[in-house]
């Protein structure tokens, strides 16, 4: 459904009505397209604390921006990356400070901040402190740079660990991706793929729920990665599974998620195995819990985190999820902040946050496998289109960016987290949303 209110912010009387009234005024993000796959400008690489990350510069040489250490004169960085590893005193923090604060106000429309972190040294306190500090100024920067600008802490010890999701936050695919804090994981590598533009070439993708929404826009996304996609839907939907997966050039699959033998069948219809699991299929029965009937809670806790579960234990369990693959689920927003008239939503969605938490260190440890989610907010669907317009408008406008996200910005993460790199994440994708995240 279209944003008019965007639209109409961008007209004269717009910008003249909304600058009068005080209220927000959103920039169109910049999302990825074939035409126009990255950012325009160059990058700048400042680094506070006297040990820079070895070998980020080179890593930051191939994420498809020219990094820059010096000034840029009168040109406007599209990102900006503050190695930030070697600070582990508070005193440090006054560095932090002192190279971003010259150049924030000069950051591109659509540009992003990336702050290199280290990880929390548990027997160093102050380094632990100090390191800590970070996040709460980055989530605080998020909210002011305004402009469809983004920023993101990422904690590593390895820049080349570090490439992939440089690669993704330093481009227009993260564009609803905003004032998180990312933990990289240095074991959790994916296969390297000298196909470019097409990271997950020769791999095969399950998206669950894919036959509209969110689900087909990963379905896409990944295909478009170079990925064999199998779309999975409930046979009621085959109509719209069918031409997803031929879209895609994929395989449909209708089945019920929910059903006792659906890990069975999804092995079955994948005799080669599997690469990547997305679970994205998801219901809701809102009411609140003094009006929620029985059946209300029961149908969303199994679709959205039952059958979760099943499938996932099935297919490790099975060989049918291969080693070096990636399991990437999804929680919401609501999962995590809670909402109103939401109890058995937010329930199923937290308890993916849970799932991810717990399998993802042993999953990686025992079968080679990589385990995150990620927690949408308010995302432009069919769904979202049926909300009242007043909670519509508020759900778009509550969030630092000022405007929903789109399917695509969903798809756009998932393909990052299906590479591998991270582990144990659950990626809000929500443009830093204001209720409780």
């Amino acid at each position: 459904m279209a944003d008019r209110y965007l639209t109409f912010t961008r007209t004269a009387p717009g910008r003249f009505l909304t600058r009068r009234l005080g209220l927000p005024r959103p920039v169109p993000l910049r999302r990825f397209s074939p035409e126009h796959p990255a950012l325009d400008g160059p990058l700048l690489h400042l680094t506070a604390g006297d040990l820079p990350l070895p070998g980020l510069h080179e890593v930051l040489t191939r994420t498809g921006l020219p990094p820059h250490t010096g000034p840029l004169g009168t040109r406007h960085p599209a990102a900006v990356v503050l190695d930030a590893t070697g600070v582990a005193t508070v005193s440090a923090l006054v560095d932090v400070h002192a190279t971003l604060h010259p150049v924030v106000r000069s950051i591109a429309d659509c540009g992003r901040v990336v702050v290199l972190g280290a990880p929390l040294s548990p027997a160093d306190h102050h380094q632990a402190a100090a390191q800590q500090a970070l996040d709460g100024f980055v989530r605080s920067l998020a909210k002011e740079l305004g402009r469809g600008r983004t920023a993101t802490l990422v904690r590593t010890a390895s820049a080349p660990a570090t490439e992939p999701t440089l690669r993704f936050l330093l481009s227009p695919k993260s564009a609803y991706v905003n004032g998180q804090t990312i933990e990289v994981t240095p074991d959790a590598h994916a296969p390297e793929n000298d196909s470019p533009g097409r990271p997950l070439a020769g791999r095969t993708a399950l998206v669950t729920g894919a036959a509209r929404g969110i689900g087909a826009a990963v379905a896409e996304v990944l295909a478009r990665d170079g990925a064999r996609v199998v779309a999975l839907d409930v046979p009621a939907a085959r109509t719209d599974l069918v031409r997803v997966a031929e879209r895609v050039g994929g395989a449909p699959l209708a089945l019920d998620i929910t059903a006792d033998d659906a890990g069975e069948r999804i092995a079955a219809a994948l005799p080669g195995g599997l690469d990547v699991l997305v679970h994205n299929a998801g219901i809701t029965r809102d009411r609140r819990l003094a009006n929620m009937a029985a059946d209300r809670w029961s149908s969303v806790l199994d679709v959205n985190l039952g059958s979760v579960l099943r499938t996932t234990d099935f297919l490790l369990k099975s060989g049918t999820l291969r080693r070096g693959g990636s399991v990437v689920a999804t929680a919401s927003v609501a999962g995590l902040a809670g909402n109103a008239g939401q109890t058995n939503y937010a329930a199923s969605k937290a308890g993916v946050a849970g799932l991810v938490r717990s399998l993802a260190p042993r999953a990686l440890a025992e079968h080679g496998i990589t385990v995150n989610a990620v927690a949408p907010g308010f995302i432009e669907t069919r769904m979202t289109a049926a909300v009242p317009l007043l909670i519509r408008e508020a759900g778009r406008r509550l969030n630092s960016l000022a405007q929903g996200g789109q399917p695509v910005d969903v798809a756009e993460t998932v393909a990052w987290l299906a590479l591998g790199g991270v582990n144990a994440q659950v990626i809000r994708v929500c443009g830093q949303s204001l209720l409780g995240a």
